[in-house]
């Protein structure tokens, strides 16, 4: 039978506001270790530490722009873009830009602070 999620769990950062994170999915919201699902609202000059991580993620960019650092270079990704980091590969984002940005994480498995790796 299908499951309602009727709210999703605010996820504390480290840099307390300056990066808003809502599972809908995952280890805290659903106790799902499979899959990750949560929206990220990132202020104007935010970033985090570059990582390594132990599952796939995908970020779908709603608004804004998402400046991704990889070990071969560094792009932005902007509304309407999804940027795929394969497990492994070491990645870095911020949101250098006036606005931030909001966007979707899903990561599989699921996003847990003992398999990203950060730096």
């Amino acid at each position: 039978m299908p499951k309602l999620i009727k709210t999703p769990t605010r996820i504390l950062t480290p840099d307390g506001d300056n990066k808003i994170i809502k599972e809908f999915i995952g280890k805290v919201n659903t106790k799902s270790s499979n899959i990750s699902i949560a929206r990220m609202n990132a202020v104007a000059g935010w970033s985090e530490p570059g990582q390594r991580p132990e599952f796939d993620e995908y970020t779908i960019i709603l608004s804004g722009t998402v400046n991704v650092e990889t070990e071969k270079g560094d792009f932005d990704a902007i509304a309407g873009q999804v940027v795929i980091a394969e497990k492994g590969q070491w990645v870095r984002y911020s949101t250098p830009y006036d606005g931030g940005a909001e966007y979707i994480s899903v990561c599989v498995p699921a996003f847990s602070p003992d398999s990203v790796h950060r730096d």
